[in-house]
C-alpha cells in the first residue's frame, strides 16, 4: 500500500481521538465551566450535527481547489477548532470550537476515500479505504483511552492540545506524502450534484445509515447495559469499550479486503451476521462471558460493512464521487444520532437496557433488506443494457487523473 495511507490514516487518528474521547472528560468540562452533564453533553451532539452539515458543505466549497489541497485546509480547520475548545474561556467559546472541527470531520473521510481509492489499483480500492479507516478504528483502542486518561490526570485541555498537535502531525503528513493529483476536468458542483439521481447512491447511503445504527443503538447504551445487566463493574466499561474498538479495527480491514474480492456477499455477510448477533445481545448480555463477546462481534461486523459500502457509492458515483462520497460520511452519524434516539425511547417505554438491541437488530435487518434489493435492482439494470453499453453514470472527463 502507498505510504500517503499513512499520512490519511494519521489525520483519521486525530478526527477519532476528538470525535469520541469528548464522552469520557464530559464530568470534567461541565465541573470546569459549571455547567450540567446533560449541558455539556450537547458537546457531542453538536459534534454529530457539525458533521452532517459540514460534510456536503465543506466539500462543495472545495470543488475549485485540487483534494490534496483541500485535505491540507481540512487537517488546518481540525488544529483550529481543538486549540479554540483547548483555549476556551466560556462554555459556549468550547461549544464553537467543537463545531468547527467537526466541519473538518465528514469532507475529510470523504474526499479522503477518494484520495485513497485514487492512490491504489481498482481490484485495491476498498482495501485501501479501509486502511484510512483504520486510523478511526485504532483512536476508539488507543487515542480515545489514553486521551481520557491524559485528560482526567492533567486536565481535559491538555488532551485537546495533543489532539490538535496530531492535526499538525497529518496536515504535514499529507503536504508531504500526498500526491497532487489533478481533479477531472469539467466537474462542477452541478456534476457532484447529479451522483444523487443515482439510485444505487441513494441505498448505499440507506444502508450506511441503518447498518450503522444497528450498531450504536446497542453501543450508545453499553455502560447501563453492562453494570445493571451483565454485573460488570463501572470501572470495567473502558475495557470494554477498548474490546469494542478491537473489534472495529479487525472488521473494518477484513471488510476492505474481503470487499475488494466480493463486495455484495461481503455486505450480505456482515450485515446479516450483525443483525443476528444483535438480537442475541439480548440474551448474551446477561453473561459477562457472552457479552464481552458480542460487544467485540457487534464492533468487528459493524464497521467490516464501511469499507464496501464507501467504495460502493464512489463505483456509482463515477465521474464525480466526491460529494457523494462525504454526504456518506454524513450517513454514518445520522446512523448514530438515529439509532441512539430509538434506543432512549425503547428504554424510557420500560423495556431495559437490553431492549435497544432489538431496536439494532431490526435496523441491520433492514439495511440487509435494502443490499438485497440493491442488487436486484442492479441485475435488472444490467440486463436491460444493450451489449457493449455499461450501467455506469457518465464519466464528465476523459481525463480523471
Amino acid at each position: 500500500m502507498p505510504i500517503a495511507l499513512l499520512a490519511l490514516a494519521i489525520g483519521a487518528f486525530g478526527i477519532g481521538t476528538t470525535e469520541f474521547v469528548i464522552m469520557g472528560l464530559l464530568p470534567e468540562v461541565a465541573g470546569d465551566f459549571d455547567v450540567s452533564i446533560p449541558t455539556a453533553g450537547f458537546l457531542v451532539t453538536g459534534y454529530a450535527l457539525g458533521v452532517m452539515v459540514g460534510a456536503p458543505l465543506m466539500t462543495a466549497l472545495g470543488t475549485k481547489i485540487s483534494r490534496k489541497h483541500m485535505l491540507m485546509l481540512l487537517m488546518g480547520l481540525f488544529v483550529v477548532g481543538n486549540l479554540l475548545s483547548a483555549l476556551a474561556p466560556a462554555f459556549g467559546v468550547m461549544a464553537v470550537g467543537r463545531i468547527v472541527a467537526s466541519f473538518a470531520h465528514g469532507a475529510f473521510f470523504g474526499i479522503g476515500s477518494v484520495v485513497a481509492a485514487d492512490l491504489v489499483a481498482p481490484e485495491k480500492k476498498a482495501g485501501a479505504i479501509s486502511m484510512m479507516f483504520t486510523g478511526l478504528t485504532v483512536a476508539n483502542v488507543v487515542g480515545v483511552p489514553l486521551g481520557t486518561s491524559i485528560g482526567q490526570s492533567l486536565g481535559w485541555r491538555t488532551t485537546f492540545f495533543l489532539v490538535a498537535a496530531l492535526g499538525v502531525v497529518g496536515l504535514a503528513g499529507i503536504a508531504k506524502l500526498v500526491p497532487d493529483i489533478p481533479k477531472p476536468e469539467g466537474v462542477h458542483l452541478v456534476h457532484e450534484l447529479a451522483a444523487f439521481r443515482n439510485a444505487q447512491v441513494l441505498l448505499a447511503m440507506a444502508m450506511t445509515v441503518l447498518g450503522f445504527g444497528g450498531v450504536f443503538a446497542a453501543i450508545t447504551y453499553i455502560a447501563p447495559m453492562m453494570t445493571e445487566v451483565a454485573g460488570f463493574a463501572d470501572s470495567s466499561v473502558t475495557w470494554l469499550l477498548v474490546l469494542f474498538g478491537l473489534g472495529m479495527v479487525g472488521g473494518n480491514l477484513l471488510g476492505g479486503r474481503f470487499a475488494d474480492r466480493a463486495l455484495m456477499p461481503m455486505l450480505y455477510v456482515s450485515l446479516g451476521a450483525l443483525a443476528v448477533v444483535l438480537a442475541a445481545f439480548t440474551f448474551t448480555a446477561h453473561n459477562k462471558i457472552a457479552a464481552a463477546i458480542s460487544i467485540a462481534l457487534v464492533g468487528a461486523l459493524g464497521f467490516a460493512t464501511v469499507p464496501p459500502l464507501q467504495k460502493r457509492v464512489l463505483d456509482h458515483a463515477a465521474g464525480a464521487p466526491t460529494l457523494a462520497s462525504a454526504v456518506n460520511i454524513g450517513a454514518f452519524n445520522l446512523g448514530n444520532a438515529l439509532s441512539a434516539w430509538l434506543g432512549g425511547l425503547v428504554i424510557s417505554a420500560g423495556l431495559g437496557y437490553t431492549a435497544p438491541n432489538w431496536v439494532g437488530a431490526i435496523l441491520a435487518g433492514s439495511a440487509l433488506a435494502l443490499a438485497v434489493l440493491s442488487a436486484a435492482l442492479e441485475r435488472r439494470d444490467t440486463r436491460h443494457v444493450p451489449d457493449g453499453a455499461t450501467t455506469e453514470p457518465a464519466q464528465v472527463s476523459t481525463a480523471r487523473h
